[in-house]
């Protein structure tokens, strides 16, 4: 694998002034930044419409794109929205994400510029070529016209077409604005990764639309939900309540569905992250109705038939597959004969005293390591927390001597870009440093997560002429 060095930061983590990070400005000025810093890598989250707890990795449709990141000046200077409805949208404070507010404000904004539309025959094209895309619009507008009830509890069929239509145009207007700024990004050097969540909430366009592929009863209720045991972030495990999919239904047709999803990441991303890739070796099956992950149970997973069947898909794209948590020989040889680099933690390397894959120095080429995902703590945070022993242990690999701890963080930092990892990724935390106050979630608790945003202040406050060396020394 080509060395090179990325920075992790959802869209929604930007700075702006409508309440969430969009798709607009300051994102090409957090292009210029990581290009001007020698990164050739920007990490995402997953673009679909986040859950009630405003989480991207439940969402309402596999297959959408989050109409909150579409960028309210381009709609005005398209003449879609006026003056006076852009300033109504400003934001109360730019330090966090205002989930509540866009909740009950944004979709009724871009509701009103969906009907100024008046070329609709493009919206129809993209309709036409994203039939998934498009049956999600119309989940959406149906679950709206019965109340928000879940679909299985539906009695009206059909949709507002008003509200129809708003949904359809603002897939094709995120699709469009994603288009133009990953085209800026490809040309100044920067590739941009996505990432896929194995599984789709039940209450969902994915299960409404394709109930035969998911392990449903005969009142279409799932008769097990995923999750994960219980490990190093939960000791009850992780009860995540997703159907559990029909696999040996989804062979019948080559994993079409699959084949499907992976094509559209694809044609969004340079690359994908896998979530959870180890379920597609085994997966946790929780019997419905549980209320921990704690009686669930292993089971065989498609493994290479899938892999098999979206490889030609994958050519010429980076296919991250996340090989975390509970790792047995069988996950590692999947990974091995996927050919799809793994993922190590430099905050799982201090776990215990092992010789384990997580310490930099045991990284080869084809891995992507970081210092933590999404679901870790900041690094400063980390540190913060460890005991005594670890962090002596850590400052020790590190080779840091200083009196004072507190500035260790740049030889933690150097020992990663030191590493044989072929694609080595910081948290947009850990560049700036900032402490367990900003991560982005916390697994097992439902509350005050992905709601962290940067400002524009804050992101020159990193010194990128270190970066740009040390990517330059280290040939990243």
């Amino acid at each position: 694998m080509e060395r090179k060095s990325g920075v992790l930061m959802h869209v929604s983590s930007l700075w702006g002034d409508y309440s969430e990070g969009s798709l607009g400005r300051a994102a090409r000025e957090w292009i210029d930044f990581l290009a001007e810093g020698g990164f050739k890598v920007w990490q995402v989250l997953p673009f679909c419409l986040p859950d009630e707890w405003n989480s991207p990795y439940k969402s309402n449709g596999a297959f959408s794109l989050n109409p909150n990141f579409i960028d309210l000046p381009t709609l005005r200077e398209m003449g879609l929205l006026t003056n006076g409805e852009l300033e109504s949208a400003r934001q109360l404070t730019p330090y966090s994400c205002e989930f509540k507010r866009l909740r009950e404000e944004r979709f009724a904004l871009l509701r009103r510029a969906a009907g100024r539309v008046k070329d609709w025959a493009p919206i129809e094209r993209f309709l036409n070529n994203h039939p998934q895309v498009d049956a999600f619009c119309r989940f959406m507008a149906l679950k709206e016209a019965n109340g928000g009830a879940e679909w299985v509890d539906w009695t009206v069929d059909t949709p507002n077409e008003e509200t129809l239509r708003a949904w359809q145009f603002t897939q094709y207007e995120f699709f469009c604005e994603w288009a133009e700024l990953k085209a800026y990004a490809n040309a100044k050097g920067v590739q941009i990764i996505g990432d896929i969540p194995i599984y789709v909430a039940y209450d969902s366009s994915d299960v409404w639309a394709n109930r035969e592929l998911f392990l449903l009863d005969e009142r279409d209720r799932p008769t097990a939900v995923a999750g994960v045991p219980p490990d190093y972030f939960a000791k009850d495990g992780q009860l995540w309540g997703n159907p559990l999919y029909n696999w040996s239904k989804m062979k019948e047709d080559g994993y079409a569905w699959w084949r499907e999803r992976m094509a559209f990441m694809l044609e969004l991303f340079d690359g994908v992250r896998i979530d959870h890739f180890r379920g597609l070796e085994s997966y946790f099956s929780i019997p419905a109705g549980e209320t921990t992950a704690r009686n669930g149970r292993w089971v065989q997973g498609p493994g290479m038939d899938l892999i098999r069947a979206i490889q030609p898909l994958c050519e010429g794209k980076l296919i991250i597959a996340e090989d975390l948590g509970v790792i047995t020989p069988e996950v590692r040889e999947l990974v091995r004969e996927s050919g799809f680099p793994g993922m190590r933690v430099l905050q799982f390397g201090f776990i215990d005293e092992e010789d384990n894959p997580h310490l930099p120095h045991n990284y080869d080429n084809h891995c992507v390591a970081y210092t933590g995902t999404h679901d870790n703590n900041t690094l400063l945070g980390y540190v913060w927390e460890m005991s005594d022993y670890d962090r002596r242990r850590l400052l020790e690999y590190c080779d840091y001597d200083g009196a004072d701890w507190d500035n260790c963080y740049p030889a933690v930092l150097r020992t990663m870009f030191q590493s044989h990892a072929g694609l080595l990724i910081i948290p947009i935390q850990d560049l700036l440093l900032y402490g367990s106050d900003t991560r982005i979630n916390t697994p097992g608790n439902s509350e005050g997560n992905w709601s962290y945003r940067i400002t524009r202040a804050q992101l020159y406050e990193i010194d990128r002429k270190r970066f740009l060396n040390w990517n330059r020394i280290y040939r990243r």
